[in-house]
């Protein structure tokens, strides 16, 4: 091609002879167009750009100054340049080590900085540049919520079955529940430690992600509806209208908290943790604190509030960058109600 359009030939005409149509001919000149100037300054002329001739400056085209350009453009690309600048870095890797998430520390950058467009970074970058091969010597991905060393996607089971009886279904719930229209709609669960040292139930608010935990020492059914209890009952009542949960034992004294706060219990679908999805996102929160196999003996309720209150005081982005615990307190006082968190 390069032969053909130094001896003047239509850009048709090369098409023609290459078999390709000259739209594709037109863009190859336009990308890979050259002068001599661009190689070496001396070359550059003193007279304005309008005024240029000669063979120094009159656009050519060249295979070889071609064939480079993609080879360059394909080694430049997926790299993070983002994280080349050192103050960025610093800043984000502090706040990993502060269990913050790339999401979380993505969202508040221009907050932090509005003045420093070098101080952005999106969520993927973040991923990307932790799970890459020059930072797998830092180990950066223990600072995640999960902490795996590899990337992978999830999947899930699709069996269903039925628990216990006189349930009822997450199919069954108000549709005011699924949008996170009204506040007042938590999930439950709960969290285990290590054989024999007990448990933790954990409820999350839908509409402010508004965490609450309470030590339990079993997972049975009498001790799950005394924690729900002790949540609940210190809240007021326009705070707590239903309940989601899985289909564990636990909750299989779900109508006796129906019966002492006129609160529903709505069931998810077996095996279908994602129906719930904000309590499991939670759940996987304390695990940064309380890794699986942990043991519970001589965890106390104080330092459990601790790390919950540290979960509740970090921005979210689906709030606007605001904590749960401001949006729970807000909404709380809508009604003018007074309402406890301390947690």
């Amino acid at each position: 091609m390069e032969k053909l359009h130094d001896q003047g030939a239509s850009q048709a005409s090369i098409g023609r002879t290459l078999g390709v149509h000259r739209a594709t001919i037109s863009r190859e000149l336009r990308r890979g167009r050259w002068r001599t100037s661009n190689t070496s300054a001396a070359y550059t002329p003193y007279r304005p750009a309008a005024l240029r001739t000669g063979p120094a400056t009159r656009t050519q085209y060249r295979a070889a100054h071609a064939e480079r350009r993609p080879g360059k453009r394909a080694a430049a690309s997926h790299q993070p340049y983002r994280m080349l600048n050192d103050r960025l870095v610093n800043w984000v890797i502090d706040h990993l080590q502060r269990a913050w998430t790339p999401e979380e520390i993505c969202g508040r950058l221009p907050l932090d900085f509005p003045e420093d467009p070098a101080m952005r970074a999106c969520p993927e970058t973040l991923y990307a540049w932790i799970y890459s091969k020059d930072q797998r010597e830092r180990e950066l991905w223990q600072y995640l919520c999960r902490g795996r060393k590899r990337r992978r996607r999830r999947g899930g089971r699709r069996t269903h079955s039925e628990r216990f009886k006189w349930r009822t279904s997450i199919h069954d719930r108000p549709a005011v529940v699924e949008d996170r229209l009204e506040f007042g709609h938590w999930e439950s669960d709960s969290v285990l430690g290590a054989p024999g040292t007990g448990a933790l139930h954990t409820s999350v608010e839908r509409t402010s992600r508004y965490l609450q935990a309470v030590r339990i020492p079993d997972t049975t059914a009498k001790q799950t509806l005394k924690a729900q209890l002790q949540i609940y009952q210190s809240m007021p009542a326009h705070a707590v209208r239903s309940v989601t949960a899985d289909n564990g034992s636990e909750f299989a004294w779900h109508y006796k908290l129906a019966d002492a706060l006129a609160v529903p219990t709505y069931f998810a679908d077996p095996y279908s943790a994602w129906q719930r999805g904000t309590n499991e996102h939670f759940n996987g929160r304390i695990r940064k604190y309380l890794p699986k196999r942990t043991s519970f003996a001589d965890l106390s309720q104080d330092e459990l509030d601790e790390f919950i209150a540290e979960i509740n005081n970090r921005p979210r982005k689906c709030l606007g960058w605001l904590t749960p615990a401001e949006v729970f307190q807000e909404l709380c006082w809508d009604q003018a109600m007074p309402c406890c968190t301390s947690a």
